[in-house]
C-alpha cells in the first residue's frame, strides 16, 4: 500500500468512502462537486488509480462500479505521518511535534491533551 502519497483529491475520496462505507462514482461525484468541482470521469480516473494502488477495490453491481476503500483511516493516517516525520524531519517524532508546537496555535486544551497522551505513553511503555 502506498498510502504515504495519497494526494489531497485521493483523500477527499477516500473520506467519501471512509464515511459511506461503499460508494459508486456518481455517489463519491456528489459528495465532492461542491467543493472540488470535478467531473464524473475525473473522479473514476482517480479510483482506478486508487485501486492500482491497492487503496480501494471494486465490486459490480449491473452496470455500476461500487468503491469501497481497502485500507482505514487510521493506517493511512499512520503512513502518512510516518511519511511526513521521516521526509521531513528525519525520523525525528520529537522534532515533528516541536515544530507543530512552535509553528501553531496549540491552546491550554490540547496541551493538557498532550500531556495526558504523553503520560499514558510513559505508563504504558513502564517509564514512570
Amino acid at each position: 500500500m502506498s498510502s504515504g502519497h495519497l494526494g489531497k483529491l485521493q483523500l477527499a475520496i477516500m473520506r467519501v468512502l471512509w464515511s459511506d462505507g461503499e460508494s459508486t462514482v456518481a455517489e463519491v461525484h456528489r459528495a465532492l462537486e461542491p467543493s472540488h468541482g470535478l467531473a464524473p470521469t475525473t473522479i473514476a480516473t482517480m479510483l482506478k488509480k486508487m485501486e492500482a494502488k491497492g487503496v480501494v477495490s471494486h465490486r459490480t453491481e449491473g452496470r455500476r462500479f461500487i468503491y469501497g476503500p481497502t485500507v482505514s483511516e487510521v493506517a493511512v493516517t499512520r503512513s502518512m505521518v510516518a511519511d511526513l516525520k521521516e521526509r521531513l524531519f528525519g525520523g525525528s517524532a520529537a522534532a515533528l511535534v516541536s515544530h507543530l508546537l512552535e509553528s501553531h496555535d496549540v491552546d491550554g486544551d490540547e496541551l493538557a491533551e498532550l500531556r495526558e497522551q504523553l503520560e499514558q505513553t510513559q505508563r504504558d511503555q513502564g517509564g514512570e
